[in-house]
């Protein structure tokens, strides 16, 4: 063979040699990636080629699945109380992809999870059809339900945790939307998605999660278990040092009361009437590093909270100077929180200083109802001790009998609690967002329930607007339907 055939013959055998190459990597190396990924269409025949696993809630499913005509996609998912629901479910579209339980359980829900894999098996030769498994979660849809017409047209959110355990009762968000009306993936369906993606109320935010505000007043809270923690205050109705007036660390600011009596107001007399001088006295005091730890242990700073939906993280600004610490300490400056956040501290606070970690999946079911994984309860941190906790508690409690929180009143239960109004825009010009935080206590001691809600109502006149006045009933309304459910 002369040497031009050769060279010819030594090039095609190295074509031939690359094609081999590259073909098994494609099907051995890169096989899971191409064939996972979204672009692939028919990952998403796939996908809705058979009827999804449900969300269940209290044993009813509050999801479902339809066929689909005129459609390479076989199945659409359907939803019971879409609105009601949707910030927990989050939503399954044909066209749109998927969200929050949807979209972190779609394994167990589609039957594609690894640990589904014997269930496909013994259907391969019993000729049963495929099938998805189910996510059970802790909610409770007399709280949900409560929640949600407690908020009615205003734009909010609350949050409400099992505080023993850690388990969500409640996720509402206002306004929300149906996730049936874009789960195809037809023209109307694309119209409902577009008015709603560009909605101005961002419907599709889950403001219970993925939504943080100023927290006003509710975080002094956090700035009486800082002080006690850390030794600043040990008698919580011993006189603090507190002057009227009280200017900001190292400024000519004055921080303005909006209650009468705080001049060396104990702490419980100052949470009671909403002292912020003293809480940002207080704050100062703790110093800037002590208020971060303690926040940090009740879950600010965490940008990794799963329920299994992420939440966003909430902020206490840790580069701050002391006049920026003192405002954060009364829940203001760069101090931000999801509602799911102030349910947090409150339960831990109910909890006697143990914060549970929160979450709202139960238990994955396979098909055949068999539990594939269940969730314990596990402890998160120890913001503070049992003995300050209860501390914390009595304030609370004083709140709610003979304070601002007085709309928050129980008829046969301990209630404590704590109103927030938060200022924000520049020059804090736009309209504040009302908080209200509280816990029940039963006579038997146990505390069911942690509530954390707030409203941004820009339809109510800004001398209505309180957390006393506007998310106090909407936290007693989801209290009052726990402890009947339980009762």
């Amino acid at each position: 063979m002369n040497k031009p055939l050769r060279r010819i013959s030594l090039f095609c055998g190295l074509l031939v040699l690359a094609l081999l190459i590259r073909t098994n990597w494609l099907q051995y190396v890169q096989a899971e990636e191409l064939s996972t990924r979204k672009e692939n269409r028919r990952v998403q025949i796939a996908q809705y080629a058979t009827e999804r696993g449900n969300i269940i809630v209290k044993g009813e499913p509050i999801t479902g699945s339809k066929v689909t005509d005129g459609s390479d996609y076989k199945f659409k998912r359907t939803y019971t109380n879409g609105e009601l629901w949707a910030p927990v479910t989050g939503y399954a579209s044909q066209a749109f992809g998927s969200t929050q339980l949807e979209s972190l359980e779609d394994g167990i829900l589609t039957g594609n999870d690894d640990r589904l894999f014997f269930d496909r098996t013994i259907g391969m030769f019993t000729g049963e059809k495929k099938q998805g498994g189910n996510v059970v979660t802790t909610l409770n849809p007399e709280a949900q339900k409560a929640a949600f017409e407690a908020l009615g047209t205003k734009k909010g959110a609350v949050a409400a945790i099992d505080p023993r355990t850690g388990a969500i009762l409640a996720l509402v968000s206002t306004p929300s939307y149906d996730p049936s009306r874009f789960a195809g993936n037809s023209k109307d369906d694309e119209k409902a998605w577009v008015e709603l993606k560009d909605s101005e109320d961002k419907n599709l935010v889950n403001r219970a999660l993925r939504e943080t505000y100023p927290p006003g007043s509710t975080f002094k809270v956090v700035t009486a278990a800082a002080a006690l923690e850390h030794g600043v205050v040990q008698d919580i109705n011993a006189p603090t040092d507190t002057p009227d007036p009280y200017f900001l660390p190292g400024t000519k600011t004055e921080m303005i009361n909006h209650a009468k009596g705080c001049e060396k107001a104990s702490l419980n007399e100052a949470l009671r009437i909403s002292c912020n001088s003293v809480f940002a006295n207080m704050g100062d005091k703790v110093t800037r590093d002590k208020m971060v730890e303690t926040s940090e242990k009740f879950g600010f700073n965490n940008d990794k909270i799963d329920v299994p939906v992420r939440a966003f993280a909430s902020i206490y600004d840790k580069k701050m100077g002391k006049d920026g610490n003192a405002q954060s300490s009364i829940g203001q400056f760069n101090t931000a929180a999801t509602p799911l956040q102030m349910a947090m501290v409150t339960a831990a606070i109910a909890n006697d200083g143990k914060l549970m970690k929160p979450y709202m999946v139960d238990m994955l079911q396979a098909p055949n109802l068999d539990v594939i994984e269940k969730h314990e309860p596990q402890e998160m941190s120890r913001p503070l001790s049992a003995a300050n906790a209860e501390k914390v508690q009595q304030m609370m409690v004083n709140v709610v009998a003979n304070g601002t929180g007085s709309k928050a009143k129980m008829s046969g239960v301990t209630v404590g609690g704590k109103t927030g109004t938060a200022q924000h825009g520049e020059g804090n010009k736009k309209r504040p967002y009302a908080w209200f935080i509280s816990y029940a206590e039963t006579p038997d001691k146990a505390s069911p329930v942690a509530v954390a809600v707030v409203i941004e109502d820009s339809e109510a006149d800004r001398e209505d607007i309180s957390g006393g006045g506007l998310a106090a009933p909407v936290a007693k309304a989801v209290m009052e339907a726990v402890l009947k459910s339980q009762g």
